[in-house]
């Protein structure tokens, strides 16, 4: 293992949180079992006591959590100078079979993680705690998630060898492999720009509609998490070629590098940022039908649906700035 200050925090973050969270969903179980708001026993007031603590600390746990994805990122990058042949994170993720696997699965672990953040603070809004049970049924989805991550990052840095030689970007990212990065880095430009363009559109369209007049918003949600898919592959394959203004140059990694003005990182945070704040608007949806949170979740929605607007806009102003205003031209579109 490489002893690295970032590889020490990160590995001990990931266990702390999983510890932490495992333990919160131990206790929800019991909640989930025996939860009866209108009971005065002794059991039903520790329990009360137990949740709002749990919440509390979880809230920052869980933030912790989305912070490290970039932080991961961050070190992955840094880290790509001690293996030959890797000249970005693409390399040094590549350098044991573990590298990939984590980052993916932090990507989805923190989307759950945001969404719990939602469902958790809506949940407290209500006088009767109406989402108590679904939110502790959730958390314990994420809290085996969270120890598999952990067990990813720790093998993950624990395998990795200075004297292992990997593959740069150039070859990952490369449009003759058969690899699914590969297929992205491949596809046509002008389809490509097509279908992106489209899911944002219509991801817009449905979110100005709800903010107006307050419905379709479940139209909204699949429309953003669409378009978060639609634009990691778009990064992929045409906006990452007009940052780098090379035609054969489709790494998503190089763009959180200085040369590149780290414009990779306010790229991925609005995308994170949109993706969590549409999807977690879809999934508090269902439950407008209790009666203490008819008035709590448009509320939330709506600032939800603006937030995930707005980081949406950004993306696509910093994404297109380089589309428009420069002389870099793909051959063909």
């Amino acid at each position: 293992m490489i002893l690295n200050p970032a590889i020490i925090a990160l590995v001990a973050n990931a266990w702390l949180i999983s510890a932490c969270t495992l333990a919160a969903a131990l206790l929800g179980v019991r909640i989930i079992r025996w939860w009866d708001l209108g009971s005065t026993a002794s059991l039903q007031l520790a329990m009360e006591r137990q949740t709002y603590l749990i919440s509390s600390v979880l809230t920052y746990l869980l933030i912790f959590e989305l912070l490290s994805l970039f932080l991961f990122a961050f070190t992955a990058d840094r880290l790509h100078s001690l293996f030959i042949g890797a000249m970005c994170a693409a390399g040094s993720l590549n350098v044991n079979a573990y590298g990939y696997p984590a980052l993916q699965l932090k990507l989805v672990n923190c989307l759950l993680c945001g969404i719990w953040l939602i469902v958790n603070h809506v949940d407290q809004q209500g006088e009767d705690y109406p989402l108590i049970r679904f939110k502790y049924r959730f958390l314990t989805i994420i809290a085996g998630l969270l120890v598999l991550e952990s067990y990813l990052l720790t093998r993950y840095f624990s395998l990795m060898r200075a004297d292992v030689i990997t593959s740069c970007c150039g070859a990952l990212f490369s449009e003759d492999t058969t690899s699914v990065a590969g297929v992205m880095a491949g596809l046509p430009a002008y389809p490509a720009m097509i279908a992106f363009y489209a899911s944002m559109a219509l991801t817009l369209r449905t979110g100005i509609h709800f903010l107006v007049t307050g419905r379709a918003i479940r139209w909204f949600s699949g429309f953003s998490v669409v378009s978060l898919a639609a634009a990691l592959v778009a990064i992929i394959s045409f906006i990452s070629v007009y940052i780098y203004q090379l035609p054969t140059h489709h790494c998503p990694f190089d763009i959180l590098q200085r040369e590149y003005l780290y414009v990779g990182y306010p790229l991925y945070l609005c995308l994170l940022t949109a993706g969590i704040g549409g999807a977690g608007a879809g999934v508090i949806d269902r439950f407008r039908q209790h009666a203490s949170l008819a008035a709590v979740i448009p509320r939330v929605q709506k600032k939800l649906c603006l937030g995930s607007l707005l980081a949406y806009v950004i993306f696509l102003m910093i994404s297109g700035y380089p589309i428009v205003f420069t002389d870099f031209t793909l051959s063909g579109y």
